[in-house]
Order: structure tokens, then C-alpha cells, then sequence
């Protein structure tokens, strides 16, 4: 099975096997919300795992010996198999093999489920060591909305708005990895406007969000509100230069600091699984319009 399309009242989306990857999200009046993996990106809404942004040298190390490991991860790349699959929810599993041993050489079991509720969508990241040592990981989603949601309006109409006040300071990259020192926020009390020359120096990263929840929206048309749990960070993306999506990204893990070169388990961010453990992080995509 290639895909599913799941439906509930005023949504459906459609998920494929490929990386267990959220390819279209619709509302009640059929308004594609998800970018279609145009020229300026070629994905929709990856999976990362078994790390979020780059490692030093794209090598993850441990015990000593160092593994080859591209920018977030391989789980976006693999086909996952389909463990349950319903009307308004299905479940896709990825556990390690000979290949994924070659890049991360843990045992591991990552089931990602997609369920619909009314106007809602909720993804659940589940997490379990099979092993019998710890299993270091960090995972993340990465859905890309359509920017502009109505095509007739500017960028600059839409802003985030977050639930809290957010004034800690921002992280930024550089060439993939973690700069060390912190920057001024844009977000001015709960509110970030949105334009291209945010996205200029590469993501805008909450590593100590106050919120758990962020609304995408201009004054009209449609509205998605996006909430999480088990999540640290929080990266806000689109490809600098302009492009015509926006990535919002719940995380739990960071790229790695551009003076970190040690052992994966000791890198900022990394969960720490025991044997036989798991960790279970979820978010969820409301999705409503502006009159």
C-alpha cells in the first residue's frame, strides 16, 4: 500500500509509506493546506529521526567509532510498513535493520500514528528501545504549510501567535550547526510577523519555548493552530531567499553545536531511552477559518 486519505468532519489528509510522511492536508472547503513539495523543496512534512538538523561532519559517534549520518536522519527516506490502518487513522512502523545498523547502530522501534477528529489532525511519535543499552535519539516533525494560505494575499499578512509571551532569546545556525551564542527574539510579546528576511540567516529556533501551541493566520481565510507535547524546541523555517511555505517544527533535539564533535549520547538534546522503554511525543494540526 502506497497511501492513505483519512477523512473526518472538515478534514482529511493522505500519508504515505515513504518515510511515514503527511503529504495533504485539506479543510472543510477542500483548501490544500500542506506545500506540495515543489522545486524549492521536495518534501511535505518529514519525519527526522534518529536526529533533528546536522551532526559535526554528518558523523554520529559512539563507543569510539564514527557513523556516517546526513542531516536529519534516515527515517524520512525509509519505507515504513503499515502496522493498522482505519477510516480516520493508520499507524506506520520502522524498526532498525542491517542498513539502518550501518548509520546507527541501535536496535529500535519508531511507530508513527495519524488519527482525525473534527476539523482536527493528531500525530503521535512513539519511541522504543528494543535493545539492551540505552538508546540515545532525537526526533522531530517538519510540516511545511502553504505561505500564503489563500493565494491572492501577501506573506506579510500572516503572523504567528503564540500562547504565551516568548521573550527568551533565539537560536540560529550556521552552516547546519548550532551557533553558541544566543540572539535577540523577534517574536514581540506573543506575536511573530512573519516575512522572507526572517528566514534570511536559516531557521528561527526556540530552544526554551514558554508556549506549546503556535496559530498560523492572517485576518482571513484559513487558520492552523499547532500544539505539542513531549517536545523541547521549536524551529520556524522557510528556505531563505523565499520560497512559498512554512515550516513550523516541533523538536525534541537541536543541531549539533558547531564546537560539539563528542559521543551522540552526551550531545545537547538527545533523549536517553532505557532498555525495553519508550517515549511517546505527540502534536496536533487544528485547522478553522477567518471570516
Amino acid at each position: 500500500m502506497e497511501q492513505v486519505t483519512l477523512h473526518a468532519d472538515g478534514i482529511s489528509a493522505t500519508i504515505v509509506g515513504q518515510g511515514a510522511e503527511l503529504v495533504s492536508l485539506r479543510d472543510a472547503d477542500g483548501t490544500e493546506l500542506l506545500w506540495q513539495a515543489g522545486p524549492a523543496w521536495r518534501r511535505h512534512s518529514p519525519v527526522l529521526f534518529p536526529i533533528v538538523g546536522r551532526l559535526k561532519g554528518d558523523q554520529l559517534r559512539h563507543g569510539g567509532q564514527a557513523y556516517p549520518m546526513t542531516q536529519h536522519g534516515f527515517a524520512r527516506d525509509k519505507r515504513f510498513a503499515w502496522a493498522e490502518q482505519g477510516p480516520s487513522s493508520c499507524t506506520l512502523v520502522l524498526t532498525d535493520d542491517a542498513e539502518t545498523r550501518g548509520h546507527y547502530p541501535f536496535a529500535f522501534r519508531l511507530a508513527i500514528s495519524y488519527s482525525l477528529a473534527p476539523r482536527q489532525l493528531g500525530a503521535t511519535f512513539e519511541v522504543a528501545n528494543t535493545g539492551d543499552e540505552v538508546l540515545p535519539a532525537s526526533i522531530g516533525a517538519h510540516p511545511a504549510f502553504n505561505w500564503p494560505l489563500l493565494p491572492e494575499l501577501p506573506k506579510e499578512a500572516y503572523r504567528l501567535t503564540f500562547a504565551e509571551n516568548d521573550p527568551a532569546p533565539i537560536r540560529r545556525l550556521k552552516d547546519g550547526l548550532l551557533l553558541p551564542t544566543p540572539l535577540p527574539t523577534p517574536i514581540e510579546g506573543k506575536t511573530l510577523a512573519l516575512s522572507e528576511r526572517l528566514f534570511d540567516k536559516d531557521a528561527v529556533i526556540l530552544d526554551r519555548p514558554a508556549s506549546s501551541s503556535v496559530r498560523y493566520a492572517a485576518e482571513r481565510g484559513p487558520a492552523i493552530e499547532m500544539s505539542w507535547q513531549g517536545f523541547n524546541e521549536l524551529g520556524i523555517w522557510s528556505k531563505p531567499g523565499g520560497a512559498p511555505f512554512l515550516c513550523i517544527e516541533p523538536w525534541h533535539g537541536i543541531a549539533s553545536p558547531v564546537d560539539f564533535d563528542g559521543e551522540f549520547a552526551d550531545k545537547p538534546g538527545v533523549m536517553l531511552i532505557e532498555p525495553g522503554a519508550k517515549r511517546t511525543l505527540t502534536y496536533r494540526i487544528a485547522v478553522s477559518r477567518e471570516r
